[in-house]
This record gives C-alpha cells, structure tokens and sequence, in this order.
C-alpha cells in the first residue's frame, strides 16, 4: 500500500483541527435554547460563571480556534498551483477567522462582564449579558459550520487532485 502524498496527510490534519474547533461551538448553541428558555437565573449564573465549568474551551480551545484558521491558510499556500482546493481551504481559514472575529466581538465583551459577577442576587443586566453571551456562541458555531463544509470540500478537492496526478 502506497503512503499517503503529504499533502493529503496536512488536509486531513487541517480539517481535523476545524472540527475540533467546530465541536465546542456546536455543543454552546445545542445548549442554547433550554439555557435560554429555561433554565432559571440563578441556575444559568451558577453553571456558567461559577466553579470552572468552560476552563478547557480558555486552554484548549482558544489554540484550536487559532490553528483553525492557520492549518486551512497554510494549505491554501500549499496546493496555489490547484485553484478550487486552495479557494476552499482560503474559504476554510476566512470563515474560522470570521467566527475569531465574532467571538471576540460579542463573547468576549460579554465573559468580561461575568467576570465581574458574584454570587448573590441576580444583576439587573443579567438577560441582556445572557442573550449576548447565548446568540453570540450560536454565531460563532455557525461562522465554523459553513468553515467546517468549505475544509470537506477542500478534502474533496485534494483527493480528485490526488487521484489525477
């Protein structure tokens, strides 16, 4: 059996990285709609703020998300000479740096503001940071969903190009 070109081996590990870096995402906005609907306060403050709950999404996600967009950018470099796999991977990176991008524009202005919470009485802002906090991880998971089908179509792409070198 033949060994994979190492090309081939540096897209599978660009699109394992994407969806490393989608899944967190995924599971934030399947957890939305009961968070938002109906959890009370003190149980969404408590699971979310308190006691650690989202430490690994800060030490192995945050890595993820930035080889996310690196792994794909790199790629696109790698196959220039194959115009629809790099556009796709290219595609792939501009999509994992959009979701970078709304993270720190609506996540982050809202983690700032958890951090400042305590326990004891419910802030008068708290749906306000909740909604923000909720939809803007729903936003980013979206933003890694379409990245996620560019990066499977550029494994697409690589392995027709593969196949007719």
């Amino acid at each position: 059996m033949e060994r994979p070109p190492l090309i081939t081996i540096c897209a599978v590990a660009a699109a394992a990285i994407a969806a490393l870096s989608l899944g967190p995402s995924f599971a934030h906005a399947l957890e939305a709609p009961p968070r938002l609907k109906e959890w009370p306060p003190e149980l969404w403050r408590e699971a979310t703020v308190f006691n650690g709950q989202f430490q690994l999404f800060l030490w192995v996600g945050a890595p993820l998300d930035v080889a996310a967009i690196l792994a794909p950018a790199a790629m696109a470099f790698a196959v220039r000479d194959h115009r629809q796999a790099c556009l796709l991977f290219a595609a792939t990176a501009a999509f994992y740096a959009l979701a970078l991008a709304l993270w720190v524009g609506l996540v982050a202005p809202a983690n700032a503001i958890l951090a400042t919470w305590t326990p004891g009485p419910i802030p008068d802002n708290f749906r306000a940071v909740q909604w923000r906090w909720e939809t803007g991880h729903m936003a980013v998971a979206a933003a890694k969903l379409i990245g996620f089908v560019f990066v499977a179509s550029a494994l697409v792409a690589v392995g027709i190009r593969q196949a007719s070198s």
